[in-house]
């Protein structure tokens, strides 16, 4: 597309939209169409996408866009009918999570469905606090997004209890690791939970997502998560995980939890349930789902609908059959080998972590210091762009280079966009 119709369309786009809805890069891009790990602009010219979760099955995925007109040409309607379909993948998708998930609340995004943990854990708790990280983002409605505005502005939302998010490379205190350093943030969350009691809110819940992706993919000291879960519960409260981007085999298990080692009251999925249909989830037993239904009455115009289910079917189908959750374990501990390695010789490359095909680039100024370097982070993103690889910038300091691919990446693409960093890099040093 040539700069000036990029140009007009940015204008209409503003008009149409309002100045500051956001766009990546520095020159957007104009995306016309996607196959698999693949994404096409307006001139024909090819992306590797190592950025989006949300076709997690691959962009134009057959199967779930046959699924997806089947269903709408025979029945869409709201969930106050029977429909076996809905139904089944209700049962399929409590079956994939651990023994006492029993019961799902359908909607159409993970905000919503962390609205709805929200809400179930005050309702059987009768308590009204809930406690996040201090670097978190869990979703836009004035309920849930005082989770990350209440580390700022803890006033103004005195029902949230912040902490500071558990990690390795700058630790809460110098010269403490593994179980010492676990303590450490255990003891931050305790304050938060004590905080929560002296204001009379109490402990209804603590939402934390599996992987910490929000927060940059920190590498977890100790057994700081099941830790966590327990303190929350004697303090009386629920555990509610977020694996709105964790799940989903994201991280090579279907649940991040799984992976980072304790199990949730109450898990919300969202994003790669519907392959880019709206389709999100929220779990728990049997007994908490219905004290929330019966406190609530809710309901949900496009939730639990027909067309949900069919494409939720599919998704998971094209998971199982395909043998996604293997491949993503490989191909992750590939790309996260290689990385590391690269990064060894580079100074200003701080860090390499994450698990599966969800993988952070931590990105500092030179010298050892480790001061974020967040500019260094949007240059690498664009040239990657430049070079015919889609990728972003996120975590608590948006230094993190964030790779996330659909999850049916293949050897060749993790070898393209390897190329394509190794050129950018030889650019940045040279």
């Amino acid at each position: 597309m040539s700069v000036p119709a990029a140009s007009k369309l940015l204008e209409r786009r503003e008009q149409a939209l309002g100045a500051g809805a956001q766009l990546f890069y520095t020159e957007p891009l104009h995306i016309v169409r996607g196959d698999g790990v693949e994404l096409f602009d307006a001139d024909g010219r090819r992306y590797i996408d190592m950025y989006n979760n949300v076709p997690c099955v691959g962009h134009g995925n057959t199967r779930v866009a046959e699924a997806m007109a089947a269903q709408q040409a025979t029945l869409n309607v709201h969930s106050r009918y029977l429909h076996e379909g809905i139904v089944s993948f209700a049962e399929r998708l409590v079956a994939l999570h651990h023994d006492g998930i029993e019961s799902a609340v359908i909607s159409c995004t993970g905000t919503e469905a962390v609205e709805v943990a929200m809400n179930m854990a005050r309702i059987a708790t009768g308590r009204r606090g809930v406690i996040a990280t201090d670097a978190t983002y869990h979703g836009n409605t004035e309920t849930v997004i005082a989770l990350r505005l209440a580390a700022s502005q803890p006033e103004e939302h005195p029902e949230v209890a912040t902490f500071p998010f558990p990690q390795q490379l700058r630790p809460i205190r110098d010269g403490l690791v593994g179980a010492a350093l676990a303590d450490a943030y255990l003891d931050e969350l305790a304050a938060a939970i004590g905080r929560l009691k002296s204001s009379g809110a109490g402990v209804a819940a603590i939402i934390l997502c599996s992987i910490q992706a929000n927060e940059g993919l920190p590498d977890i000291p100790g057994n700081f998560m099941a830790q966590a879960a327990q303190l929350v519960r004697e303090a009386g409260g629920l555990v509610i995980a977020d694996e709105v981007q964790a799940g989903y085999c994201r991280t090579g298990r279907w649940w991040g939890y799984e992976v980072t080692g304790f199990e949730p009251d109450i898990a919300v999925m969202g994003k790669p349930m519907g392959n880019g249909l709206p389709l999100a989830a929220t779990v728990a037993s049997r007994q908490l789902v219905e004290r929330f239904r019966g406190a609530t009455r809710y309901f949900n115009t496009y939730g639990a609908s027909p067309l949900q289910a069919a494409v939720g079917h599919a998704v998971i189908d094209e998971i199982e059959d395909r043998g996604l959750a293997a491949s993503v374990a490989e191909l992750g501990f590939g790309l996260k080998a290689a990385l590391t390695e690269r990064a060894e010789r580079h100074e200003w490359i701080a860090d390499v972590r994450g698990h599966g095909l969800f993988v952070g680039v931590e990105m500092v100024e030179r010298g050892g210091n480790l001061v974020p370097d967040r500019s260094r982070a949007v240059e690498f993103t664009d040239r990657l762009k430049e070079r015919g690889v889609l990728a972003s910038n996120a975590g608590a300091f948006a230094n993190v280079l964030k790779l996330r691919p659909p999850l049916v990446l293949q050897q060749s693409h993790a070898e393209e966009f390897l190329s394509a960093f190794d050129a950018v890099i030889d650019d940045i040093d040279g």
